[in-house]
């Protein structure tokens, strides 16, 4: 008997089993995906979080690379927050904010950085200590005769452009932005510069 044959005289009810066996298995196959595509279509575990605060400068906090008291210094100062990690990574100067982002044997879970704003600088040119401003969108005065509290040259962070560009305007240098920041500058120190404190440019004669 031709082969063509045989299959087309196969019962009516058989053939139409085989189409519900299909139906089903299609059937089974769409639930089992539907978690799957819910999932995908609702909202995604990896939207952006926002950064922890600041965490605030006490009696105990310790430079990273200097091993001191950050209150034994005047300057602005600055701190990392890392992911997985509880303490608190502390910097004597703003340099050293830099420094730890550019070596590589460092950290690089950073959750956010913090720098004191120079613009509320007190008579001595040191912030309060609640000075905290996002590292990120800083505007930060490099390159001038500006000294920090470790007795270097250091960049000065500052919330306002306009702060920045007072400062500017008597200590010299110039401004850039956190992503402008040159690394060498940062890694750079030249002991033959002065060791003075800068003050605050409301104290300058």
């Amino acid at each position: 008997m031709d082969k063509a044959i045989y299959f087309s005289k196969q019962p009516r009810q058989q053939r139409t089993s085989w189409r519900n066996a299909g139906k089903r298995l299609l059937a089974y196959v769409l639930v089992g995906l539907a978690p799957l595509l819910l999932s995908a279509c609702g909202p995604s575990d990896n939207t952006p979080q926002e950064p922890p605060a600041p965490v605030a400068l006490s009696d105990d906090s310790v430079g990273h690379y200097c091993g001191m008291y950050l209150n034994e210094h005047v300057g602005p100062k600055g701190q990392i927050l890392l992911r997985d990690y509880d303490d608190t990574v502390w910097f004597s100067t703003i340099r050293e904010v830099f420094a730890y982002t550019f070596l590589p044997e460092e950290p690089k879970a950073i959750l956010a950085i913090y720098v004191q704003d120079m613009g509320q600088a007190g008579d001595d040119g040191n912030p309060p200590d609640d000075a905290w401003i996002d590292a990120k969108s800083a505007h930060y005065l490099i390159e001038s005769s500006a000294i920090g509290g470790m007795g270097a040259p250091d960049a000065l962070p500052f919330a306002q452009l306009a702060d920045a560009e007072d400062y500017r305007q008597l200590f010299g240098g110039r401004i850039v932005s956190f992503a402008e920041m040159p690394e060498d500058y940062v890694l750079r120190y030249n002991a033959s510069e002065p060791t003075n404190i800068t003050p605050a440019p409301g104290d300058q004669p």
